[in-house]
């Protein structure tokens, strides 16, 4: 299945990596029987690792079956929405697969959700079960009533292994439900709800599978199917997570490393025990590894892949982990509602620093014009980045409304402003609702932010604007200083003076203990916003 190629240049596909393929074809087949795929070929190659305990790809399956054959018996049919609620654990893609098998929708939920986002989402999606931390019961059992829940599933991490009323061990064959790849919903993935009530968007079987194979397809000159092991931080509850590291490693049938959460020390000693040879992080994780070197050095070499998403890589971070990793980090771009890849650097020949890349195989995308979202715009102009691919999402769930708001003759408008330069390399210069206006120039948070990231004090950086009774809005900077740094506020807006034009120069800087941030580690720019907003006494 392509997609039409009518009024779109694609000058990108000039620097496609002899032997990266510039399309592919898509099976229209379901995510189950993806894996089923790898299971024939590798079922005997490690799957999963998890603090020294390893699946192999036919005890990966068994267990899948054996958990499918369990939510069938407690009556999960095709259709029903079933919750997962783990943190990255061997129980995570066993829960996904099988809730999959049974002709199921999974419904991805942030362990960290408090009661009333958790209620929001149960309630939204419909969900009859949850499968979850058993850590955290307690909170399941004390908004429950408020809920469609019928089945709770608790699940021990430690151990590993679900439950055993979920491990159905009988020797009949799992009952096959009828899977439209193109039409029926695998995942439910809800957005961040940075910019308001998180909203379900409905990814097919087909979206998942396109993704997973357009993904693998921008590196397969560097990617030896069955012998890659993949370090994954990134929670699989978040679709980057789901996509870029679960779904494309079991397509390799490679070995899937599972890291429940991001601790700098811990993630060394794993990665120098387990030898990885791909790391699809993000920035947060970036910035934390290079800082950390600098205090006790250890060895990255083993890395032969390296992609960040999920936000904006700073470039001097970028030039840091090349440096001490011997690798190049290739930046990339994608969103829940596109499954979630669009974008990416390619992983050889031209690489463009502080660009989300070219588009990924079978996916076009443009700049138009923020005004009427219709007219394409010139190389080098800002404006919205539309994206058209089979990844992208179905609409969301039960939104109609906003769902023709978000896709319109097919292309996905993602509310983020870009540019393209002459190569067919995009650039994210900020959100629609980021963007800073002062004294009537547009300033782009992200170019501040690089600045900011030169100086060595600096750890991370959010900019934003906040409201200013002459210049409609002020530059405003939130800073982290690295643990030992010190710098003052003048110290940092006379460094920004002689790299910025006048206009672009923070005229507040405010040190703050830490970011707010999203479970992936992507800085939550709108609480800021929000926050400062109603502090500023500027107004």
């Amino acid at each position: 299945m392509t997609q039409s190629k009518t009024n779109v240049e694609r000058p990108w596909l000039e620097h496609v990596v002899p032997g990266n393929p510039k399309e592919i074809e898509i099976p229209i087949i379901s995510l189950p029987q993806l894996l089923d795929e790898s299971v024939a070929t590798y079922s005997n190659h490690t799957a999963i690792t998890f603090y020294g305990k390893t699946f192999s790809y036919q005890e990966l399956s068994d267990n899948i079956k054996k958990a499918a054959k369990g939510l069938s018996k407690s009556g999960v049919g095709k259709g029903d929405r079933v919750a997962i609620m783990l943190p990255n654990c061997p129980q995570y893609p066993v829960s996904f697969y099988s809730i999959l098998a049974c002709g199921g929708i999974v419904v991805q939920v942030n362990p960290m959700y408090q009661a009333s986002e958790l209620i929001h989402i149960l309630n939204d999606s419909g969900a009859k079960a949850i499968i979850v931390m058993d850590q955290l019961l307690p909170l399941i059992e004390a908004i429950r009533a408020q809920t469609p829940i019928q089945e709770v599933y608790p699940v021990s991490v430690e151990s590993a292994y679900l439950p055993d009323e979920l491990l159905i061990e009988d020797e009949g064959e799992l009952q096959t439900v009828e899977i439209n790849p193109v039409e029926d919903v695998a995942v439910l993935q809800y957005t961040g709800g940075t910019t308001g009530t998180p909203k379900g968007a409905m990814l097919t079987h087909f979206n998942i599978v396109a993704n997973t194979l357009q993904s693998e397809a921008t590196s397969t000159v560097k990617v030896k199917k069955g012998e890659e092991r993949v370090l994954t931080i990134s929670p699989l509850f978040h679709v980057y997570g789901m996509t870029s590291a679960m779904s494309v490693t079991f397509y390799l049938g490679s070995n899937l490393i599972l890291v429940p959460k991001f601790d700098v020390e811990q993630v060394i000693d794993i990665i120098e025990k387990t030898k990885p040879t791909s790391f699809p992080g993000v920035p947060t994780m970036y910035i934390a590894l290079v800082n950390y070197y600098n205090v006790r050095k250890f060895d990255l070499s083993c890395f032969n892949i390296c992609s960040s998403g999920s936000a904006p890589l700073p470039i001097e971070i970028i030039n840091q982990f090349n440096e001490i990793s011997g690798t190049s980090v290739a930046e990339g771009y994608g969103l829940s509602e596109a499954s979630p890849v669009t974008h990416r650097n390619p992983v050889d020949g031209l690489q463009k620093k502080g660009s989300i890349g070219i588009p990924i195989p079978n996916t076009d995308a443009r700049i138009v014009d923020i005004a009427t979202g219709e007219q394409t715009l010139a190389v080098g102009e800002v404006g919205e980045l539309v994206i058209r691919g089979p990844q992208v999402m179905k609409g969301y769930w039960n939104r109609p409304e906003e769902t023709n708001i978000a896709v319109r003759n097919g292309w996905l408008y993602t509310g983020d402003l870009a540019k393209m330069d002459e190569d067919g390399f995009f650039f994210i210069v900020g959100r629609k609702k980021e963007m800073i206006i002062a004294s009537g120039y547009n300033v782009y948070p992200i170019e501040v932010e690089n600045i900011l990231y030169k100086h060595p004090a600096v750890l991370e950086v959010a900019v934003i604007g906040i409201p200013h009774e002459y210049r409609g809005e002020t530059i405003k900077a939130i800073v982290v200083l690295k643990e030992g740094q010190d710098v003052t506020s003048d110290q940092l807006i006379d460094f920004c003076r002689t790299q910025l034009s006048a206009y672009k120069v923070p005229r507040e800087i405010q040190f703050v203990k830490e970011l707010p941030k999203t479970a992936v580690g992507k800085i939550l720019k709108r609480n800021l916003i929000t926050q400062f907003n109603a502090q500023s006494d500027h107004v």
